[in-house]
């Protein structure tokens, strides 16, 4: 009995420390991050999961959807078409790249209840796209409600790069958020040595900058977390300002 009793508390004491594993991640995730000429469209995917584990989570239609160019945004709601991803309901895309230069496609999500955490999660979710491998003004907020505005370019980055971020809320830098990253294990191809392990974690300073080196090519996720100054039906509401970016590998001659 005593023995089983350590081992409870120290399994405990393992969760309490590492933190949970089961991150939630709005995911916005084109087949690619820099369209070519020979290409000229992709396909993206809206989904919500845990994306290292591969677990998903049902996601209804957004309350937006919409891609920024050059200052002017276009609302791509109508031309959503219903999707798996995870085996869970999501929607999909296919876009059509027509001029050269950066696209920033935006989710803003119907609110999702999350009865483990007795609380909501709105997770306001962008990722930049590199139409013929142009692009400027990567740096610039999109002025919504919360989130993460890249000091590093967002596309065309080896993997084991470092990646900065400054997090904004309500349009100023938020310090000290904590800031969850993630790589979508899309083939399930690498495994966490510890549970604490699947979600990476790190703060903002007190500028509301974060800095994460991504050691793996794929698709990285950082969702910067604060609560909100309000609640529904009495419980705290979860933003989180989501960002998306592809990590490249180096290629051989």
């Amino acid at each position: 009995m005593r023995k089983l009793f350590i081992t409870a508390l120290a399994s405990t004491l393992f969760f309490m420390f590492c933190g949970s594993a089961f991150a939630h991640f709005g995911m916005l995730i084109p087949q690619k991050s820099i369209i070519t000429p020979e290409k000229k469209s992709t396909e993206l995917k809206l989904s919500f999961s845990h994306p290292f584990e591969g677990q998903g989570m049902n996601l209804v239609k957004p309350k937006k959807f919409s891609v920024f160019y050059e200052g002017k945004e276009t609302d791509l709601i109508p031309s959503l078409k219903e999707a798996k991803v995870m085996d869970h309901d999501s929607f999909k895309i296919e876009y059509k790249f027509k001029r050269p230069g950066m696209y920033t496609f935006y989710m803003e999500p119907v609110v999702y209840p999350e009865p483990a955490e007795d609380n909501y999660i709105i997770h306001y979710t962008k990722t930049v796209v590199s139409a013929f491998n142009e692009g400027e003004d990567w740096n610039k907020p999109l002025g919504v409600k919360t989130e993460i505005v890249p000091l590093t370019r967002p596309w065309g980055n080896y993997a084991g790069n470092v990646f900065q971020g400054v997090v904004l809320l309500d349009g100023k830098p938020a310090p000290f958020t904590r800031v969850e990253v993630e790589l979508y294990n899309k083939d399930s191809k690498y495994k966490a040595p510890y549970e604490c392990m699947v979600t990476q974690e790190v703060l903002c300073d007190e500028n509301g900058v974060f800095t994460f080196a991504c050691p793996k090519a794929g698709w990285w996720g950082f969702a910067a977390l604060n609560d909100a100054d309000y609640k529904i039906e009495g419980k705290d509401v979860e933003l989180g300002a989501v960002l998306w970016i592809e990590m490249l590998p180096y290629k051989n001659n």
